[in-house]
């Protein structure tokens, strides 16, 4: 069976153990990966994994085109890896960013709002998702943390709401830290969509398929949150809860085809 791992952050050589150790020092974690593409490469295929969605996030609008470029380069480099863009709110140039992301071949947008300072139903987001959503653009939230309440699904809902036609991606089964709150807000919305990531260390495995039944296999992603994870113990941790071959299928790699065209 095919697996794509759909959550996968990586950066440049130069500065990826600066990064690496940021974020874990913002979870409070021990990071697995080195968060390099050659890294995520030698792990995942030691896991089975065949191709990866990528990304990395602008916390100032003057990353934004370093970033996209350099996702764009390692697509090229790499034809395992599809990437996804990002934008930061503060940009000027909203509709350009957009454009140029697109021009470069990524495949939607990832944002995350509690590293970009900002509510994801924020005006300066609404007129993201609008673009995203006239260019049929997925989008990648980071949903979810107790600490704060930036991607509270209180405001993911208010998304949904404006733009009905709007594929969105919840990661972390659409609230980090709050999934047995997430899912009960956001599962009825037929354009919202989860991934796995982060998700499967916090829950057992009865809660764990709770939220996959709540959702759906067919709106659910697979993502390992590289490097903040082992994709082993993921990929694992998903055999062990007696899932159908259709929803295991569905998870592994339909869902994300769907969605990418992949």
């Amino acid at each position: 069976m095919k697996i794509i791992d759909a959550h996968c952050h990586v950066y440049p050589t130069a500065i990826a153990a600066k990064a690496v150790n940021n974020i874990g020092h913002f979870y409070d974690i021990n990071m697995y990966g080195a968060g390099t593409a050659e890294d995520l490469l030698k792990t995942g295929s030691n896991a089975g994994v065949t191709q990866y969605l990528i990304f990395s996030v602008a916390t100032t609008p003057r990353q934004t085109n370093s970033i996209n470029e350099f996702i764009a380069q390692t697509m090229r480099e790499n034809p395992q890896m599809k990437g996804l863009g990002t934008i930061h709110p503060d940009s000027a140039d909203l509709e350009g960013e957009i454009n140029h992301l697109t021009d470069l071949g990524l495949l939607g947008v990832k944002m995350h709002h509690d590293f970009q300072i900002v509510p994801a139903d924020d005006p300066r987001c609404m007129k993201i998702y609008e673009l995203c959503a006239a260019k049929h653009l997925p989008v990648l939230l980071h949903t979810g943390d107790k600490r704060y309440d930036y991607s509270n699904p209180n405001r993911v809902k208010n998304i949904l709401r404006a733009f009905p036609d709007l594929t969105v991606i919840g990661a972390h089964f659409g609230g980090w830290s709050i999934w047995e709150e997430a899912a009960p807000q956001l599962a009825d919305y037929p354009n919202f969509y989860v991934d796995s990531s982060s998700s499967f260390y916090a829950l057992s495995p009865a809660a764990a398929k709770d939220i996959i039944h709540a959702y759906g296999s067919e709106r659910i992603l697979f993502g390992s949150d590289y490097p903040m994870w082992d994709v082993a113990y993921d990929l694992k941790y998903l055999n062990s809860l007696n899932l159908s071959d259709d929803d295991l299928e569905n998870i592994l790699n339909r869902t994300a085809k769907n969605i990418f065209n992949l």
